[in-house]
């Protein structure tokens, strides 16, 4: 990732120039969860970014994230984020270890904002299982239901948890079929990239 003046930069997935109503709306929020999970946000100026690398190395994060990146380029993007209003970049925990990596959103500044009726303070989340003895377990899943509770209760403005998957990422969407995510639709966002769309909505939305 070259180094550029972020005041003008965006993000992968970032939409620019959200709507005054949309602008006027703060940061996402990262809740605080209990039990085996944990959330922390990501310190660019620790060893967070070579972890992250070294996770989104794996077979399964190429295919699916494409950005194998450094260590130095996950910095720099942690270090945006940060600064912005769009998306956190956090670490997720089991049981006290790190397991992978999330980067929680503001939906309508994200490019599935344009898919379907946004509420300003909905909020959307990319995950990234970096501990592979993890997949298949039914962890993830009961980490995206806490996640999903977790936002639904630190945010009540908040109507509706949002996932965007790729299309054939059947696996995430088993999990988030089961964490309560329904499938909206299927959307190409940008050339090359169709996503299915899930929403969990509060339960009186």
């Amino acid at each position: 990732m070259a180094e550029s003046d972020s005041s003008t930069r965006t993000l992968p997935r970032q939409r620019p120039d959200p709507s005054p109503a949309h602008a006027a709306v703060p940061g996402p929020v990262v809740p605080v969860l209990h039990g085996r999970f944990g959330l922390r946000v990501v310190d660019p100026e620790g060893t967070d970014p070579q972890l992250i690398a070294r996770w989104m190395a794996l077979p399964h994060l190429v295919a699916t994230w494409e950005q194998p990146w450094s260590a130095a380029q996950w910095a720099e993007d942690a270090r945006l984020r940060l600064r912005g209003d769009y998306s956190v970049p956090v670490i997720f925990t089991v049981d006290g270890a790190d397991a992978g990596y999330v980067e929680l959103y503001r939906v309508t500044r994200d490019e599935v904002g344009g898919t379907y009726d946004a509420h300003p303070h909905d909020m959307g989340f990319h995950i990234a299982t970096g501990e592979t003895g993890l997949i298949g377990r039914g962890v993830i899943t009961a980490f995206i239901t806490e996640l999903a509770d977790g936002v639904l209760t630190a945010e009540p403005q908040c109507r509706r948890m949002v996932g965007d998957p790729a299309v054939d990422n059947a696996r995430i969407h088993r999990a988030l079929t089961k964490a309560g995510f329904v499938h909206r639709d299927t959307v190409d966002v940008r050339p090359g990239r169709r996503i299915s769309l899930f929403i969990r909505s509060r339960p009186d939305d």
